[in-house]
């Protein structure tokens, strides 16, 4: 059965995916700040391993960020989308 993680993750896709066509952008930026005050420009973002945990797989151009976080959702302070403007133009979310 699907836990709370799994729609969640699905309506941040959702939400992701409709903002970077209401703009008619191929992928968006997506930041992501946890409660702790970290940030990282996310690649992707999964509803595993499940049980309230959700993994994020920040941008590889990043210094110093690990490849990939398992966090409890509660961590997740903000998430920020904008466009990915020509310094950031390899960056950007995927959907899955």
């Amino acid at each position: 059965m699907a836990g709370p993680h799994e729609d969640f993750v699905a309506r941040l896709h959702r939400q992701i995916d409709s903002f970077a066509r209401e703009r008619e952008i191929e992928k968006a930026y997506v930041e992501v700040e946890l409660r702790d005050g970290s940030r990282f420009a996310l690649d992707s973002i999964s509803p595993e391993p499940g049980y309230g945990f959700i993994t994020l797989s920040p941008q590889p151009a990043q210094d110093d960020v690990p490849e990939q976080l398992v966090i409890p959702i509660g961590a997740i302070a903000r998430i920020e989308f904008a466009r990915a403007v020509e310094e950031r133009a390899r960056l950007g979310f995927s959907i899955p």
